[in-house]
């Protein structure tokens, strides 16, 4: 017996409202997953190529950063850093109810003239700041790529909770309702068969 179930054919009715609502959730859940999975598939490519570039960009800072080193020494790149800070903007956007970074934008601190001396030290700061702007993307992307994941994996738990189980409960509880109804049936046929007999 379900909990809140009552009794007789308004327990039937009151199932198979139950019935058709579950199987109704479940081919919505059904939908959402293919449309989550396609997500899923989108986020991880974007993440392995915003890994991807941002590991480019690193390695190509990390290239500027030693041609400036070996030409002005480590007191040229101290005095590079001009205490300013960027800015990082997130972007959100969401799938199947899935919020989740869709943009990041990012803007670095404008040079002072002393970082503008030398061309070196100039492809140095942009090899940098490209770097950290790949860097915010390949976040952007794996956050969202997490966020889908662990929604695709609530969805297939929540689709196995109602096809495994409340479906088969739902479904089990109304056959037993309507053989308790068809035995009340037949009961009160032979009753009022008996009563006909006994008047004629």
């Amino acid at each position: 017996m379900i909990s809140g179930m009552p009794t007789g054919r308004a327990g039937r009715l009151w199932l198979r409202h139950r019935l058709e609502v579950a199987e109704r959730a479940a081919d919505l859940l059904d939908r959402k997953l293919r449309i989550l999975r396609v997500e899923q598939e989108r986020l991880r490519l974007l993440t392995r190529q915003s890994r991807e570039e941002w590991q480019a960009r690193c390695a190509a800072a990390d290239e500027w950063l030693l041609r400036a080193s070996l030409l002005g020494g480590r007191r040229a790149l101290r005095l590079a850093q001009d205490g300013g800070v960027a800015e990082v903007t997130v972007g959100y956007g969401a799938t199947m109810g899935v919020r989740h970074p869709v943009r990041v934008d990012f803007v670095a601190p404008p040079p002072t003239p002393a970082v503008l001396d030398g061309a070196v030290l100039i492809s140095a700061r942009e090899a940098c700041q490209a770097a950290l702007a790949a860097a915010g993307r390949y976040a952007a992307a794996s956050a969202a790529s997490r966020l889908v994941d662990e929604e695709v994996a609530v969805t297939r738990q929540r689709i196995r909770a109602v096809k495994s189980r409340w479906i088969p409960r739902l479904r089990a509880a109304l056959t037993d309702v309507e053989f308790v109804l068809e035995e009340q049936e037949r009961e009160d046929g032979a009753r009022l068969r008996r009563i006909n007999m006994r008047q004629t």
